[in-house]
């Protein structure tokens, strides 16, 4: 066996896979004069569209916003419940409380991290008006499960998709199935826009009323005021917020989306290997792929054989960066406080959080790198 030995610099747990391209399309759109958002936003949506498979596609400026207006068109307010998983980043659960709804919560299921269909079936009521199912990592969500509990009581499913662009769910890419679908191009995502976000949907109605809740709910954006052969004078029909994307960051995605099935390949690669090299360890756990289409947004390995912030500290030890993901939303002292939340409450999903660690997974990886990250783990878990 090959002695490990040390690097010197610190593996990064994530960079953005970025080129010349990117630069030239960012430099193209600032010599046009116009960086707000205009025609290269509406080609970035039309192009993402087409790639979902969905009729429209709606461009703002994070995934955070993306929930928070689909939670708004689809009249969600005081009074109403909506169903998702604690096992999520924050923000799924703060957009719930900005409209004045209350989060109800329902436990994953162990293997995939994902919302258990059978728990959200228990906590419908007849409050309930939405159901947000997170697709973690990378692996849809049993959307079938979802679908049919949601026709059955007649409720809307707004999918959190920040880490789903490029998932399929049986054959069809997330984003093209439920009501509406929110996508993340946050920097570590498997697409960038520095900072982004998509709403997709098939309901015109719905798109339109996005496309203005976007812009301050206006009816007529910049583009459609300002540039030739078009008229200035627009509409409020209803106050909305500043959550648009600019063309400068439409530019560098359109770029990004173009490679996204290259990148949804070298992801898969390395996350191969790291099955292969780590399947077997006592100690760990790979993750489960319930269903062909992971995109791998993250690699979540479990860690069994010590605890996991050990784990982590001796990956740092060896300079190899981490992420966890994520800490439950219900052990936040905010949701606590409010709805007396406690250890204990959700099982699956603090064991979960007990184990997870991710490792270092994204295009730029070289095969050195990867193989540096297999080593590590080995070493530490001898």
């Amino acid at each position: 066996m090959a002695v490990f030995a040390r690097r010197k610099e610190m593996l990064p747990y994530f960079r953005p896979y970025l080129n010349e391209e990117e630069v030239d399309a960012a430099a193209e759109t600032i010599r046009s004069g116009w960086l707000c958002m205009g025609p290269k936003v509406i080609e970035f949506e039309k192009a993402f569209g087409k790639y979902v498979g969905c009729r429209h596609a709606v461009a703002v400026s994070s995934c955070t916003a993306a929930l928070h207006l689909s939670l708004i068109a689809q009249g969600v307010g005081p009074g109403d419940e909506v169903i998702t998983t604690p096992y999520t980043f924050v923000s799924t659960v703060n957009v719930i409380e900005h409209v004045g709804a209350k989060p109800v919560f329902a436990d994953i299921d162990y293997e995939t991290f994902n919302i258990d269909p059978e728990a959200v079936r228990k906590k419908v009521t007849k409050k309930t008006k939405a159901i947000i199912p997170v697709h973690f990592a990378g692996q849809s969500c049993a959307m079938d499960g979802i679908s049919e509990i949601a026709e059955d009581k007649g409720v809307a499913v707004i999918e959190d998709a920040a880490h789903a662009a490029g998932t399929k769910y049986k054959g069809r890419r997330v984003g093209s199935q439920s009501h509406l679908a929110c996508f993340s191009f946050y920097v570590n995502k498997n697409i960038t826009t520095a900072e982004g976000g998509m709403i997709t949907t098939d309901n015109a109605k719905l798109a339109e009323r996005l496309g203005e809740l976007r812009l301050q709910g206006m009816s007529r954006d910049a583009w459609k005021r300002y540039s030739a052969k078009n008229k200035w004078r627009y509409d409020v029909a209803e106050p909305g917020w500043k959550y648009n994307l600019t063309d400068l960051q439409a530019s560098i995605g359109l770029v990004q989306l173009k490679r996204i099935e290259q990148v949804a390949r070298k992801r898969a690669a390395i996350a191969d290997r790291y099955n292969e090299a780590f399947e077997g360890i006592d100690g760990l756990k790979t993750p489960s792929e319930a269903e062909p289409g992971h995109c791998w947004h993250l690699y979540p390995l479990r860690v069994r054989g010590m605890a996991r912030d050990r784990f982590v500290e001796k990956l740092s030890e060896e300079n190899v960066g981490t992420g966890v993901h994520f800490i439950p939303v219900h052990l936040f002292s905010y949701y606590r406080k409010k709805y007396g939340f406690s250890e204990g409450r959700f099982p699956i999903a603090e064991k979960a959080f007990g184990e997870e660690v991710s490792l270092p997974l994204y295009a730029g990886l070289s095969k050195g790198d990867v193989e540096y990250v297999v080593g590590a783990v080995r070493k530490i878990m001898r």
